[in-house]
């Protein structure tokens, strides 16, 4: 159980721990004073009126500073995941930016290798000449992740499961590491959600989320945030970043967010059982090598995600027999899945992801990943069967 926070705009009169469920339809949200709405209404504005005595009557000066809708948000996406703060931001990749703008020249930071490519390009592109030093490492090997560790890391940066071989890092090993070398440890819980891991109670510091995911739901969004398990310096510096760099969300995607959350519990469910059904399948078939996913017994890291998994989620990998020329003609046959990148909506999609991501990628040529969506599961296998011939 949760505490919901005694600051939330809630529905509820007190705080009282309260199920995953209850607090994605009730934390952050309140009923409208000025209206009676159940809903929260959209604050379109970018200015908020001054009083006489120079005071903000609500807290809102600005819409970079804060918006009612953001704030909502924040509240929300901080109870979810058990935390004391969060904080949104225009799209997942502003969000992890923030975090290692929040460092300092100097500092170190051990990545992984197999992660959403875009993370590393970041660190390599980018912080690198800033004089942030990153080290990728293979995270399932903790012997590799000790043996990284430099008097000036700051930061432990892991994905898991991770993007796109499905990947399990064990958080609490990790988030031991860290602490016993000074550094904190932050957790990219986009593909899990809070429903399926609660990096936390692993150890975690900070948790990021692309809540263009599985938290919006829908396809219809880009957002980013990041949650505090504690406060402390550098939480100040990342909402620091986050008000003077301005990289924040709109109140209507902010809106958008809130609406998803609400079912985010229940269609996580129904995403992992797909998902699960549709990897079955597949290990199952001649005309695929390969099946990466934690719902399976054969996944290689099947101790640790039971400890620290509770849903195995939606996103699964495969490796089609035949190479590239195969993989690709396969998802040209597909009339159900959608070749498109992104994931965590309702509908189910598929990319070739070495072609997405270019020549730095790790990915194998014959890899497709797979977003699994809330079609019935049978529909989703006939489909495959079909393609698969």
């Amino acid at each position: 159980m949760t505490t919901l926070p005694s600051n939330t705009a809630s529905t509820t009169s007190t705080a009282r721990d309260l199920q995953l469920e209850t607090l994605c339809i009730h934390a952050g949200h309140r009923v409208d004073p000025g209206t009676g709405a159940v809903t929260s209404p959209i604050v379109l504005t970018t200015t908020f009126e001054r009083a006489p005595d120079l005071s903000y009557v609500a807290g809102n000066n600005y819409v970079r500073s804060g918006n009612p809708n953001r704030t909502e948000l924040e509240l929300c996406l901080a109870a979810l995941e058990g935390g004391t703060d969060a904080a949104a931001f225009a799209s997942g990749s502003a969000a992890t930016s923030a975090v290692f703008q929040a460092l300092a020249t100097g500092d170190h930071v051990i990545a992984p290798l197999d992660a959403y490519y875009g993370t590393g390009a970041m660190l390599t592109n980018i912080f690198a000449r800033w004089g942030l030093a990153a080290s990728f490492v293979d995270l399932t090997d903790l012997a590799a992740v000790r043996a990284a560790v430099r008097p000036n890391t700051k930061l432990v940066w892991a994905e898991t499961p991770s993007n796109p071989l499905l990947r399990i890092c064990d958080i609490a090993a990790l988030a031991a590491i860290a602490h016993d070398a000074g550094a904190l440890c932050a957790i990219d819980n986009t593909w899990a959600t809070p429903m399926g891991q609660r990096v936390f109670e692993l150890g975690a510091d900070l948790a990021m989320h692309s809540t263009t995911k599985y938290l919006g739901g829908h396809s219809d969004l880009l957002g980013g945030a990041l949650v505090a398990r504690a406060g402390g310096d550098m939480w100040d510096r990342i909402r620091t970043v986050q008000k003077e760099g301005g990289a924040v969300p709109s109140a209507f995607d902010c809106w958008l967010l809130l609406r998803g959350v609400r079912t985010l519990p229940w269609r996580m469910r129904a995403h992992s059982a797909n998902a699960l059904a549709v990897a079955e399948y597949l290990a199952a078939h001649p005309k695929i090598d390969k099946v990466h996913y934690p719902g399976l017994t054969s996944h290689p890291a099947r101790e640790i995600i039971a400890r620290q998994m509770k849903l195995p989620g939606g996103m699964l990998s495969i490796e089609v027999k035949g190479g590239m020329a195969e993989a690709v003609a396969f998802t040209n046959r597909l009339k159900l899945f959608t070749r498109a990148t992104s994931l965590g909506g309702v509908e189910s999609l598929i990319e070739h992801r070495q072609s997405v991501e270019g020549p730095t990628t790790r990915a194998p040529a014959n890899l497709l990943r797979v977003s699994v969506g809330l079609e019935h599961p049978h529909d989703l296998k006939a489909d495959l069967e079909q393609a698969l011939g």
